[in-house]
This record gives structure tokens, sequence and C-alpha cells, in this order.
């Protein structure tokens, strides 16, 4: 079977962020499968990546990815991380390249066309390249789009919203199956959006365990804490995009409060906002907040193997509530606690798996007080560990969940 995939955010070798739909990827690719990719370029976060000889170039052939793997890296527009305007250009920037490649670059017959969302507008690529080619679409919905994106700011303008809304009405109907990624977006989807239900399948975000793993294996955390000069510290690490909607100055005024404590709160990645926070953080001359540039995915791991608790975090919104946090399932594969500030079925998880704790979201007095409770010995930190792992071995194990949507994508690829 051939897959084309469409998905502006899958990663390169060894880059750092959410690498779901890679390792997915890889798995249908050792199935016997071939993958098509059509991506953005990944160096529009980082114009000088070395790893991008073809810099430059409106449409650069990614070859030797991974065996059965081709990939086609295409324009986004460097203005992605400049402010909202940016944002919306780096999107459109992305359809009109995305469109361009897969018409003229993409070469042979597929057998299904599968596209992830967000941000929602790679629909419209989506559903132009099935048209031209006469193939089957399914649609995923990784998180619901437009409303993340109009109660996060990132869509404002009245025409705009209207526009999203009547071309999501589109792309569902369009689509031969949608996949969501949590419970509660199949709720929605029915009973909001009026999908069928026969149409929604349900394969959610998961953890990595085979990478998680290998990094553990011989890997060792005291060495690793004294080499980053954080041995004596209760280490909470958040890793991942420093965005408007992650809302991470709320971790910072959480470390405000902790000035009396060994606490130390751990930012890895990048993002529009971290400037900002790096700003606010000097501002306020606060000596327990470290800020890490965005690592590979096994250093990620390291970085977490080593901390005490890993922390997800997202603005106060009633969209959130909805969805799961990809690195939340990182933490549960590297056996560590989460301290939560999502409401919502990220709570329902950690609670059900009874691995961290929940704090109300943008309350730093609350997350402070959580924080407190595992300083005094509160909760026990190596079961919460074990908890949460065996939890996501049982019902998020990214390998099991793959096999899973390929049998659904032959299904699709067979009518």
């Amino acid at each position: 079977m051939k897959i084309l995939l469409i998905h502006q955010y899958f990663l390169g070798k060894n880059q750092a962020g959410g690498a779901r739909f890679n390792e997915m990827a890889k798995t249908w690719s050792d199935e016997g499968h071939e993958v098509t990719v059509i991506a953005g370029y990944s160096i529009f976060a980082n114009r000088n990546d070395p790893d991008y000889e073809g810099k430059g170039k409106y449409v650069f052939h990614e070859k030797d990815y991974y065996k059965n793997i081709d990939v086609f890296r295409c324009h986004v527009s460097s203005a992605y991380h400049v402010n909202f305007a940016g944002r919306l250009w780096a999107y459109f920037t992305f359809v009109f390249s995305s469109i361009w490649a897969g018409l003229f670059k993409v070469k042979g017959k597929y057998d299904v066309l599968l596209v992830s969302s967000p941000p929602l507008f790679v629909g419209i690529s989506a559903y132009v390249l099935a048209v031209f080619k006469r193939l089957p679409l399914i649609f995923e919905v990784r998180d619901l789009w437009p409303e993340s994106a109009i109660d996060t700011g990132v869509i404002s303008n009245p025409w705009l919203i209207k526009f999203s809304y009547w071309f999501e009405k589109s792309i569902y109907k369009k689509a031969k199956l949608v996949n969501v990624l949590t419970p509660a977006f199949r709720e929605k989807l029915i009973n909001n959006k009026n999908i069928p239900a026969e149409k929604i399948i349900y394969i959610p975000n998961a953890a990595d365990f085979s990478l998680a793993e290998e990094v553990a294996e011989n890997f060792d955390a005291k060495k690793f804490r004294k080499e980053e000069g954080i041995d004596d510290k209760f280490v909470i690490t958040y890793i991942g995009a420093h965005g408007i909607a992650n809302h991470l100055i709320q971790l910072i005024d959480t470390a405000e409060k902790l000035q009396d404590t060994n606490v130390l709160i751990q930012l890895i990645g990048g993002g529009m906002t971290k400037d900002s926070l790096i700003k606010e953080v000097k501002s306020r001359n606060l000596q327990n907040v470290r800020f890490v540039d965005s690592v590979p995915k096994n250093k990620a791991f390291q970085y977490v193997l080593a901390s005490d608790l890993g922390t997800s975090v997202l603005k106060r919104v009633d969209t959130f509530k909805t969805i799961y946090s990809n690195k939340t399932f990182d933490y549960m594969s590297c056996k560590k606690p989460i301290l939560l500030a999502i409401d919502g079925v990220s709570r329902k998880l950690i609670e059900d798996a009874q691995c961290g704790v929940f704090a109300e979201p943008e309350n730093a007095d609350d997350i402070a007080e959580k924080i407190r409770g595992y300083l005094r010995g509160d909760h026990n930190i190596i079961e919460q560990g074990l908890n949460g792992y065996n939890h996501a071995k049982e019902h998020f194990d990214r390998h099991k969940l793959a096999l899973k949507y390929l049998n659904e994508i032959k299904k699709v690829a067979r009518k």
C-alpha cells in the first residue's frame, strides 16, 4: 500500500519536537508499506539549521529519510514566530507550496491520502490533492480547530473565522474517515458538529517506549545531573513549545513563589514567547528557572529521566479540556510523575492512572502548593512514575496504536 501523508510539522531526522507521525510512519514502513510525506521545512523555526542543505528551495526532496519513507519539504514563511499575522501567513505559504509539491513533484499512484491537523488550513492542500489525484481522504484531528485558534488569538478576523468554520464542515464531509486523538473530540464532533459516529475512529497520542527504554538502558541520571549543575535541585521539567497556548508564564509565576525551596523549573524547547519569558525571569531576578534550547528527542528523554517531575501546562480555556498533551506520554514512558495544569480529559488521564497531581491552570498559588506537597513527601514519586508507565504501556503504546491505525487505513484504501 502507498500512503500519501500531509503533515506540516513532520520532523526531520533527530529533530526536537512531537515525533508521533515519524514513529508511526516507520512502523508502517517496517510492515512493508510506502509512505510519502509532504511536510513543512523544518528550518522555518531555525533558518541556520545545517541539516538542510536544500534550504532556500521552494520544495526540497529530503532523501534517505528512512526505508520506504520519502519526504518532500515545502516552503513555510520564516515569519512563523514573529506575530499572529506572520503565523497565519506561514500557514498559507505551506498550503500553496504543498499543493505545488503534490501536483508537480510527488509522482506515482497512491492508495490513500492522510492529513493531520492543526492547522486546519492543511486541509485545503489535502482537499485539492484528493480531488486531482482521486484519492480517498482520511482527516486527523489533533486539536479542535478553529475553536482553539480562536481561543488563543491565532485567528481573530471575523471573515477568517467564518471561512474556517465553513471549510471545517467541508473537509469533514469530504473525508472518508476522521481520526480523533481524544474521546472528548469524538463527542464534540458527534454532538456539536453532526459528524456520523461510524465515520470517526479513535487513535490517540501515545508513548514512545522504544526510544525511552533505549535511552534509559545505559543512562546515568546522577552523572547527568551533576554535569548539568542541577544535582542538588528538585527538578521539574517542561519540554515542548513555548507558545501562546502553552502560557508558560504561569510556571514563571510559580517559580517566584518557590524561591525558598530547592525547586528548579526547567523549560526545554522554543517558540514565540520564549524571548519574553527569558526577559521576565531576568526582570524578576529568578534563580530557579532554567531555559534549554530545543534538543533531539533522545537528548530530551535524558533531561526527563534526570528530573523529579515532568509538567504539562496550557492556557486556561475550555477547548483545552478536550486534549491530551503529547509531553504527558513522554513523562509516563520515562516513569516520571506528572504535575498537570490542564483540566478535562488530561486530568482524568493522570487521575485514572494515579501518576501525578492536578493543579488549577493559571493559578500559581495552587501549582506551587502542589509542588510543595511533593517536597513534603505527600506522594510516592517512584510509585506514581511506575503507575504512569504501566498505564501507558497498556493503553497508549505507540507501536500497537500505529498497527491499529494501519488497519483502518487499509479499510479505506480497499473501499
